[in-house]
């Protein structure tokens, strides 16, 4: 790929040291932010659209690519249709992030925001899918890439774990992924036992998710689990898995960037929680990956919020401000009375 595009992939591992402190594990992260369009879900519209640009199935000028999204996978989306001069219709729902919805629009795509829930599930993705595919009737030359169905999705994830396997000379112990369409942690597990690599691969899901068959509920933090099982479904793939609930997942990016300072997104907390449930039990020496799927800039308004935390859970800030959150050698800052903590200005 040329331009822009063709920096998709390749994005950095590194050491998590702070965090393994306690675990006795050699502790890995695959920082997804550094796609260009932010997140591990431009892979997935890469693999999805382009080999169908250069076939003539999508044609500029002409087409309009369709697709139901709650932010990164739409804007890896809009990212490539802008590049190729195409028309992009989003939709997406209450639960997208403000952030996510001026990005779409910067790439000058179309947004449709629904606003009803499903009368059955009581949530918005049913909804969605069916707004998509009423744009698919009224659009004669439409396209729909339909990441919760596309095989598409998985096969740019083996990528995803090449990539990987290749940095730890093949030595991928374990290997923590959050789900939604399931196409990441299905490309990978795929690789991993095309090519023997003996990973044991943790499936991180939402409580309230319906994805390792749980009773869906409402859920406050988008971008892991899911209201209605995917298509790219197979739960064989995942060796374990461990749910982990909003809370667990904003203390997991919190304790993240106060660790390791990584501003992390929603799903990135997520696999740390399920790193810390799962940790005591983990060989030591064993390396451990985690993927961190996006950047904590589009949460700004949610996890990283203490207003909105607050709101939602009341004050837990002690959950993630224990002794040993500061790096070796900081000194906590000392609130004026009355106020908050002091900036040190």
């Amino acid at each position: 790929m040329n331009g822009i595009l063709g920096t998709i992939g390749n994005t950095p591992l590194i050491r998590l040291d702070r965090l393994s402190a306690d675990t006795g594990v050699n502790l890995f992260a695959k920082l997804e932010r550094f796609n260009p369009g932010g997140s591990i879900k431009d892979r997935t519209a890469l693999n999805m659209v382009v080999g169908k640009i250069y076939s003539g199935e999508i044609v500029p000028g002409r087409s309009v690519v369709v697709e139901s999204s709650s932010g990164n996978l739409g804007i890896g989306l809009a990212q490539i249709c802008r590049y190729f001069g195409l028309r992009f219709v989003c939709v997406v729902d209450p639960k997208t992030t403000r952030q996510n919805i001026e990005i779409l629009k910067a790439y000058e795509a179309c947004v449709e925001v629904v606003t009803e829930r499903d009368r059955e599930t009581g949530e918005y993705l049913p909804t969605r899918l069916r707004r998509v595919r009423e744009i698919m009737a009224a659009e004669q030359h439409a396209f729909w890439p339909n990441q919760y169905a596309n095989p598409l999705n998985p096969q740019a994830h083996a990528t995803t774990m090449r990539e990987i396997a290749d940095a730890l000379d093949g030595r991928v112990d374990y290997l923590f992924c959050s789900v939604s369409t399931f196409g990441t942690l299905r490309g990978c597990a795929e690789y991993a036992r095309a090519n023997a690599l003996g990973t044991t691969v943790v499936g991180v899901d939402a409580v309230g998710s319906a994805i390792f068959d749980g009773e869906p509920e409402p859920r406050l933090i988008s971008g892991h689990g899911a209201s209605v099982a995917p298509a790219l479904l197979d739960r064989r793939l995942a060796d374990e898995v461990v749910h982990v609930s909003d809370l667990e997942c904003v203390v997991g990016c919190r304790r993240l960037i106060l660790r390791e300072a990584i501003l992390a997104g929603g799903s990135s907390g997520a696999t740390v929680a399920a790193l810390e449930k799962r940790g005591p039990h983990l060989p030591r020496g064993a390396n451990c990956v985690l993927i961190f799927p996006d950047g904590g800039d589009r949460y700004l308004d949610t996890v990283y919020s203490d207003e909105w935390v607050t709101e939602h859970f009341g004050e837990v800030s002690h959950l993630w401000k224990s002794p040993d959150r500061a790096a070796p050698g900081a000194d906590d800052a000392v609130a004026p009375e009355g106020g908050e903590a002091a900036c040190g200005i």
